[in-house]
């Protein structure tokens, strides 16, 4: 009896302590003890985070205040303005007073004048000429009405009152008066062609593709005759520089036996090149040739002897050649 009321005790033992240690009173507890831990650190770092700066305010005293005020007062006070101010208006007062001068009756005879010099020039007048003829007619109007003090008499039919404003407003106010009757011509444009080369020196042509080495001796407006190594209408290159180089290199890598280049000549012209023969030489065609005393066949231009009896000869030779010194 005493044995079974043992074991039952200790089964309830086992029994409550299996209850409350389960894993969800387990999993609560480390979920507490993390959110604890996350509390400290948060802490701990918000207690290192600096403290935020002071702004300080500057007080000003009356006093100081009121000096300034007083300052920006003068310098205001210094300020030419109504000097500035009565010049402007004596100047605008006097191109009002000039512009309203000249009677409407006499602007409209000087429109005229003007209008039908201007016509006098046809359609085709430039700014330059414009403004000569209108110039031209300013002084010969401008004699006239000098004289007509003199005279009494204009050929303009002015009398001296109007003889005395028209000279006035042509001597003082003569772009006013153009700007009033509503003829603007456009400023002239100086253009000076600026030419530093010196006197015959020929015009140096510029040769596409990269530059030619030295042993190629290059000459333009020539072609040389020879022996053909490798047939030119079947052989193009993309540049002189290419067809000179494949000269060289065939000359090196030639076997025993073989002709050896020693002249190039190139068809630069994207429209052919001119030649007596039957074929059609087309652009970057390349001729090597060989030729043990090399000669020119034709150099610069084509005579005219040579032209009469071959019409489609062209006057410049189109060709470019040279003589390797490999």
């Amino acid at each position: 009896m005493a044995r079974g009321i043992a074991r039952a005790a200790s089964f309830g033992g086992r029994a409550a302590a299996a209850g409350w240690f389960s894993y969800r009173r387990i999993t609560v507890a480390v979920c507490i003890a993390n959110l604890v831990a996350a509390l400290l650190v948060l802490r701990s770092l918000t207690s290192f985070a600096p403290a935020p700066k002071r702004v300080e305010v500057v007080q000003y005293t009356e006093e100081q205040i009121r000096r300034v005020e007083e300052s920006i007062r003068i310098r205001r006070e210094a300020e030419p303005v109504e000097l500035v101010q009565a010049k402007l208006r004596k100047v605008f007062a006097r191109e009002e007073k000039r512009r309203k001068e000249l009677p409407l009756e006499l602007k409209l005879r000087v429109s005229y004048e003007l209008v039908g010099r201007l016509n006098g020039l046809g359609d085709n007048g430039t700014a330059i000429q414009q403004r000569e003829a209108l110039e031209s007619w300013r002084v010969e109007t401008l004699k006239d009405a000098k004289s007509a003090s003199t005279r009494n008499s204009s050929n303009l039919g002015l009398s001296s009152e109007e003889a005395r404003l028209l000279k006035r407003a042509l001597e003082f106010n003569w772009h006013a008066l153009l700007e009033d009757i509503g003829l603007w011509i456009s400023p002239e444009v100086p253009h000076t062609e600026h030419d530093d080369k010196p006197e015959n020196e020929p015009e140096e042509e510029i040769i596409a593709g990269p530059p030619l080495h030295p042993q190629c001796n290059t000459e333009l407006h020539a072609d040389y005759g020879g022996a053909a190594v490798r047939w030119g209408l079947t052989h193009h290159k993309e540049s002189a520089a290419d067809c000179c180089q494949a000269c060289l290199d065939q000359a090196r890598n030639a076997k025993p036996g073989e002709l050896k280049c020693n002249i190039w000549v190139y068809c630069p012209s994207e429209f052919g090149c001119y030649s007596p023969d039957k074929y059609e030489h087309k652009h970057q065609e390349c001729w090597l040739k060989q030729a043990d005393q090399p000669k020119l066949n034709f150099k610069d231009k084509y005579s005219e002897s040579y032209r009469d009896s071959h019409p489609r000869a062209p006057v410049v030779v189109p060709w470019m050649s040279g003589v390797t010194s490999a």
